[in-house]
């Protein structure tokens, strides 16, 4: 039956870690309507989602492997000279984006190294999760409609990619969403839907793949946190969550180019106030 669990879970963070509805919201509760009616726990959170950042970085292989190309060879005075005779120049706008990314990178890194308790317990309550969807949905709706919606990728400063990176780090709390926080910071400040969601996607690769390798090696120092799945349970969660993720994000890229993000905010809603009831009639447990 485990698998079988770790199987779902899987597929449930595919389905959810790209939109702004809080993949680590959905695995909490999915956990608890499971057999083993259990919180999956966040180690186990973390690492399936090396899955879906591995998605990520197939998708944005092209964007991604020229960001990282142009930083490391713009390094030295003036300008330096690229592959075939190309000159990148310091302010060239792949070398800023792939400095913000990691200006925008320590913020989650320092807060979720000294709330790691934190993160593993009280962030994990279902009240919280329920309250967040809720007022991180109305974030995202009013954002979205006021947004400018004038700013494209390159336009990205350096107080933009500083304001997205403490927004990412509202994503440590379960029900807040990753790229729900930094796509709502990205409205905000004027980008286009899909400008701040690329970000949002390229912003989390560091991130992701720095907490998931974290908890990945703590599962095999301290088999304790583990939680209610093993390492080849983990695994294959993290498959599954990989190839439903790559077609997730080919969907979200593709809907934003025309359409809001209001079905997202009307069921973040409903989520959170479903949760709610339930708690309050005592048919879920908060912790």
């Amino acid at each position: 039956m485990s698998f079988i669990e770790a199987i779902i879970l899987g597929l449930l963070q595919g389905l959810t870690e790209f939109l702004p509805i809080s993949s680590s919201a959905h695995l909490r509760i999915a956990g608890e309507f499971l057999p083993s009616a259990t919180d999956p726990g966040a180690t186990f959170t973390a690492i399936t989602q090396l899955g879906t950042e591995a998605a990520v970085l197939l998708y944005f292989w092209g964007d991604i492997s020229r960001i990282i190309g142009k930083w490391f060879r713009h390094f030295g005075s003036g300008a330096s000279r690229g592959g075939r005779g190309v000159t990148i120049e310091k302010n060239d706008p792949d070398v800023r984006l792939g400095w913000l990314i990691i200006i925008g990178t320590i913020p989650i890194v320092l807060v979720g190294y000294f709330l790691q308790d934190t993160i593993r317990g009280a962030f994990r309550s279902l009240w919280l999760v329920a309250i967040v969807l809720i007022v991180f949905g109305i974030f995202l709706g009013v954002a979205d409609l006021l947004g400018r919606r004038t700013k494209q990728l390159n336009d990205i400063g350096y107080r933009d990619g500083i304001l997205y990176g403490l927004a990412q780090t509202l994503a440590l709390i379960p029900g807040v969403s990753r790229s729900g926080a930094t796509t709502t910071m990205g409205r905000a400040l004027g980008y286009s839907r899909p400008a701040a969601a690329q970000y949002a996607f390229l912003l989390a690769v560091p991130a992701v793949f720095g907490s998931g390798l974290f908890e990945l090696v703590n599962s095999i120092t301290d088999p304790e946190i583990n939680g209610p799945f093993g390492p080849l349970e983990t695994a294959i969660a993290t498959i599954v969550a990989f190839g439903v993720g790559y077609g997730v994000i080919a969907f979200l890229m593709n809907y934003i180019k025309t359409r809001s993000f209001l079905p997202f905010v009307i069921y973040r809603l409903a989520l959170g106030s479903t949760l709610l009831i339930l708690l309050s009639l005592g048919l879920l447990q908060p912790t």
